[in-house]
């Protein structure tokens, strides 16, 4: 800074040494020192500044994304030169200007200024990212033709390729890369990458095999793109391998190729290997922690990923959007508000809450824990919303069961036209007319969703389906679907018809029911004793100050177990007295009457309850976590308890993400 703040200064009439100071402004990132040596070559060589000089101011001003001091040094040149146009053009589109670029390349052609190597590439750039795409791109590349670059120039060739890559112009852009006669390890990555970005992760792999094939060598980006075909595809096995390989080569010691292979063994489900590689990292980026934050969320190892972005702030890394969206969705799994709130903060005080995957999360986060009012004030104020966001919002509607929201913002969607619903919109919208009882409304959308959307139901589809007619009491109809299913019914099918069945006293279908869970899988215990012992077994949990409380059926170990007891003695008493009577259907073993009111009245959610009304102090909701979904007698007991202490109470269920939501006075919402 200081040398160039000194080649600003002294510079005199000597046009290599202002173009030196002008390159130190440019090394500096210093707008106020370019400004410096611009004022000092008008005082010294006004009135007018040559070519080259009038060059280096363009290619200043553009480098330090200044477009109208930019375009301000080309419009004063009286004889500008293919350089000074190429400076310009390759400014405006590197900064994500299109317009102004293809303009300006519009320009220098009538001026009969001939492009060259560095022109066309950052013209192709342009063409990638300008609204009429799709008909810019292949003029530009006739006129690379026109002028001998194409295909011959492998750097225009390569740029010429990515850009039909980007417009979705597969066919020419396959065309192109067979005409190309050197096909450089930049051609080839440029397929490799873009395949992976459009989701064709077996091209990727396809492509680097034919990299080898042909003797060329992979370089950095080829690594990089391999690992994550192998994550898109799932290819653990084939990743493994190239792991090996990368080793053997040196390529281990790069932290982009690490951060790649963090990522890969993450979307593999290893979380433990995503961690041995990160362990094993002499030098770290922000990219290797954001990496393995997402690597446990992904896997739902939420507390390791929350520790994972405690460690990247005390190493001195600052909050990035990827860091703190995905940080956000381990506060979702953990049920953990107040973490989420200070994440909130920590992205206001960063300025990037209003990015759009920032602000996505946000709504995730507050709609999976019961705060839907926080999620839609996120979701109105976004600027620019994207698939994520709209199916967050929606998602927040389905989990306390508003299904008239639901819908509604569902419709907005559709009349918006920002973005097409996918598959995971309308398990959301689905799931949300199930709890919310509108199940003509659920049912036609499931009908129609192949003709309105060109969206084929998949299993979590008719999962939905099933539940949304067994609740409505249809149970046979929800049978009738199952069998209808062009793929085989999973767990989730035969569950949610089983537990309806149970629900509603359908014991012959559920005896079916239960049979096929048998089949699907025979190990888990909890489908042969159904739903009793899935109940007894499960685990709650409530934070508070930061501690997470954890609480199983008949848990006796908690340090505060005397006063919890002393608690649900009380409560019991005065629900006993409102007319409350345990529901005793989910008692274990062969156990006397009042041995199974006794039973009931320590499970996991009682026990937890019981803790959070003697620590949350009062005004403040009670949020509960189960592991698995809240059993009748406990909902009705937390009904009855709402009303007797006046608190609200809000139950999530980790398996099934569903928030029943306890009111004041008893109502409840599932």
């Amino acid at each position: 800074m200081r040398r160039a703040a000194a080649a600003a200064a002294v510079a005199p009439a000597d046009p290599q040494l202002l173009a030196a100071a002008f390159e130190s402004a440019i090394a500096s990132r210093s707008p106020r020192l370019g400004r410096a040596a611009h004022a000092r070559a008008l005082r010294l060589i006004a009135p007018a500044l040559p070519p080259f000089i009038c060059a280096h101011l363009v290619n200043l001003y553009s480098k330090l994304d200044l477009p109208a001091a930019a375009a301000a040094a080309l419009a004063s040149d009286p004889h500008p030169t293919v350089v000074s146009y190429t400076a310009f053009i390759s400014g405006a589109a590197q900064h994500g200007r299109p317009l102004p670029a293809l303009s300006a390349f519009a320009g220098m052609l009538r001026l009969g200024l001939r492009p060259n190597d560095f022109t066309f590439p950052s013209a192709f750039k342009a063409a990638a990212s300008a609204p009429l795409r799709s008909t810019i791109g292949p003029q530009v590349h006739s006129l690379a033709i026109r002028f001998g670059y194409l295909p011959v120039d492998p750097f225009v060739s390569c740029a010429a390729l990515d850009m039909y890559f980007k417009t979705g112009r597969l066919k020419l852009a396959r065309h192109l890369f067979g005409e190309m006669p050197n096909r450089n390890v930049v051609a080839w990555n440029a397929v490799m990458t873009n395949a992976v970005l459009d989701g064709r992760p077996l091209e990727t792999i396809e492509a680097y095999f034919g990299l080898r094939e042909a003797g060329g060598l992979p370089n950095v980006v080829s690594v990089c793109a391999f690992f994550n075909a192998c994550a898109g595809a799932m290819y653990l096995s084939l990743g493994e391998q190239f792991h090996g390989f990368v080793v053997k080569c040196g390529f281990e010691m790069d932290v982009s190729v690490l951060n790649s292979m963090v990522d890969f063994y993450g979307k593999c489900r290893c979380a433990g290997k995503a961690r041995a590689v990160f362990d094993g990292m002499g030098v770290r980026n922000s990219v290797s922690w954001c990496s393995m934050v997402a690597a446990y969320a992904q896997n739902g190892a939420e507390e390791e990923a929350f520790a994972a972005y405690l460690g990247a702030r005390r190493s001195g890394e600052e909050p990035t959007d990827f860091m703190v969206s995905s940080a956000l969705t381990t506060c979702a799994g953990l049920l953990g508000l107040h973490l989420g709130r200070a994440l909130h903060a920590v992205a206001v005080r960063s300025c990037i809450d209003a990015n759009i995957f920032v602000a996505s999360a946000l709504v995730d986060m507050y709609g999976k824990c019961g705060c839907v009012e926080d999620a839609e004030q996120i979701f109105y104020e976004t600027p620019q919303r994207n698939l994520v966001t709209w199916n967050a919002m929606i998602g927040g509607y389905a989990h306390i069961g508003d299904a008239q929201n639901a819908l509604l913002v569902f419709d907005d969607m559709i009349r918006s036209g920002e973005t097409a619903p996918n598959y995971i919109t309308l398990v959301n919208v689905i799931t949300s007319c199930s709890r919310g009882g509108l199940t003509k409304d659920g049912y036609e959308l499931f009908e129609t969703m192949r003709e309105r959307f060109g969206i084929e139901p998949r299993t979590e589809h008719y999962a939905c389906v099933v539940d949304l007619l067994g609740r409505a009491g249809m149970e046979e109809q929800a049978y009738e679907v199952i069998q209808g299913m062009p793929m085989r019914p999973s767990i989730s099918v035969w569950g949610a018809l089983l537990g309806a069945c149970k629900m509603h006293g359908k014991t012959e279908l559920g005896r079916i029911a239960a049979e096929k869970l048998f089949e699907l899988d025979p190990q888990d215990s909890g489908n042969h004793v159904l739903l009793s012992n899935m109940f007894a077994s499960a685990g709650s949990w409530v934070t508070w100050k930061n501690v997470v409380h954890v609480f199983r059926a008949k848990d006796t170990k908690h340090e505060m177990y005397n006063e919890i007891q002393a608690l649900l003695s009380k409560l019991r008493k005065q629900m006993q007295a409102a007319g409350y009577m345990p529901d005793t259907q989910y008692s274990l073993y062969d156990l006397e009457e009042e041995e199974k009111e006794s039973e009931v009245f320590q499970h996991s959610e009682k026990l937890a309850l019981a803790f959070g009304l003697i620590c949350i102090p009062p005004g403040v909701p009670i949020r509960i976590m189960k592991n698995l979904r809240i059993c009748v007698d406990c909902h009705r007991a937390f009904k009855f308890i709402s009303g007797i202490v006046g608190r609200e109470i809000i139950v999530r269920d980790n398996n099934r993400p569903e928030v029943s939501r306890i009111q004041l006075g008893g109502v409840g919402l599932d």
